[in-house]
């Protein structure tokens, strides 16, 4: 029985010491934190518990020390925009989850979310450590709302539910892009009157119960939540458009109703800097978006994301299709190469997605997430690789299914050639 006891005990105490995760601390690194503090060079970062906990400390105090042998080291980078985990291939609609004809602005496509795609290992190739994915929704003018998931693969990688609200403006193939401006205008307005007057509703209940209040309070209804989550500043409303008179009639909306506003798209932005720059409004677009795809992009070129950039506007790039979001940092190589600087483009793929979409990460500081991925050399240069990368504190690896057919192809083996050349 002494020994039965004893063997509880024992059990117990490993239970409690691997349920901690191991500190780290990544020593003569060249950190790019994507802060004030620029790059440091020779320095330290400690983690622990999926957290950043120090930089350069005076003493290091960790569970197992990596040294980085003075490679850089950045933030992981973050997509945007895309369907990632809601599409395996586009071709077989029964793997397709990214939309539904009566998908509405409650859509949450987190539900579907498959983390063991085969996409999510090859985009960690990229160096990408998280993504915002995006529904495409339905025939409502809102099309869901995005949720935050890491590139892990775990079952619980979604981190962050209903995150931003998405809405599609401009151009339309029949009818007048003017109607969805109004129906947003009023869909805002009319929530904001009903806010009202639920609030005047409970203050006039004064001699009722305080559960009683809060039943009154809570008659909204879905939708009407999600608007007056967006009147509350609680969650970005994220818009697609192009034109510059559309973008400026969404800037009036934000003064008007306090919107978290965010430009997806923005192909006109450039005619509109200033007004977007002190406006603080953040614009996500691609960095190859360089012809026009339609009447409504007619001013897309090379130059705009450092113009953009030039201008006080934080610039967030994206690649929408997931099967391509490994190519990430080659768009923040080819943005360097048409006027924007190195740390710019780093920002544009880490800190400036952050912040749009209010995730505590994309930053090498303490308090942040410790989503690191450590390069061979330039993150920006094509023949660059991942050589380590960190999850939430975690190291994962990066190897994927095309790694594994590579070496099946190339490897003897019982197994039938795919070719003999």
């Amino acid at each position: 029985m002494k020994l039965f006891k004893a063997s509880l005990v024992a059990l117990a105490l490993a239970t409690i010491s691997s349920a901690h995760a191991e500190s780290l601390a990544i020593t003569n690194a060249t950190i790019h934190t994507v802060t004030e503090q620029g790059v440091l060079t020779n320095a330290t970062v400690v983690i622990d518990d999926g957290i950043i906990t120090a930089i350069n400390p005076d003493e290091i105090v960790a569970d197992v020390t990596f040294d980085a042998m003075g490679k850089i080291l950045t933030p992981g980078l973050i997509g945007a925009m895309n369907a990632l985990g809601l599409v395996e291939v586009n071709a077989v609609s029964r793997t397709r989850d990214a939309s539904d004809k009566k998908a509405d602005i409650t859509f949450d496509a987190s539900l579907a979310f498959n983390p063991r795609s085969t996409v999510v290992p090859y985009t960690r190739k990229g160096g990408i450590t998280s993504n915002v994915t995006a529904p495409s929704g339905g025939e409502s003018m809102f099309k869901g709302q995005t949720f935050v998931v890491d590139m892990s693969g775990e079952f619980d990688s979604v981190y962050i539910k209903e995150n931003a609200v998405i809405i599609d403006l401009g151009a339309k193939s029949s009818g007048s892009r003017a109607l969805n401006l109004q129906k947003l205008r009023y869909k805002l307005e009319d929530t904001q009157k009903a806010l009202t007057k639920a609030a005047e509703e409970v203050a006039a209940q004064k001699d009722k119960k305080a559960d009683d209040k809060k039943e009154t309070a809570k008659e909204l209804k879905r939708d009407e939540k999600i608007i007056n989550a967006l009147l509350a500043g609680e969650k970005p409303l994220v818009a697609y458009a192009d034109r510059a008179t559309d973008l400026l009639e969404l800037l009036k909306l934000k003064a008007e109703f306090n919107l978290d506003l965010v430009i997806a798209g923005g192909a006109d932005a450039i005619l509109i800097s200033e007004q977007l720059a002190t406006a603080k409004v953040p614009v996500i677009f691609g960095a190859l978006d360089n012809l026009p795809s339609s009447f409504d992009s007619l001013h897309s070129s090379l130059e705009n994301t450092a113009k953009l950039t030039q201008a006080g506007i934080s610039v967030a790039l994206a690649i929408n299709d997931a099967h391509n979001l490994y190519q990430l940092r080659f768009e923040a190589g080819n943005a360097v190469a048409n006027g924007l600087t190195k740390d710019q483009a780093l920002a544009a793929v880490t800190a400036n997605v952050a912040d749009a979409f209010n995730i505590n990460a994309g930053r090498i500081a303490v308090g942040k997430k410790a989503d690191l991925v450590l390069w061979s050399a330039d993150p920006f240069e094509l023949s660059t690789k991942v050589d380590k990368m960190w999850i939430n504190g975690k190291e994962t690896s990066t190897q994927s299914r095309q790694d594994e057919l590579r070496k099946r192809y190339t490897t003897n083996s019982d197994m039938p050639r795919g070719y003999t050349k």
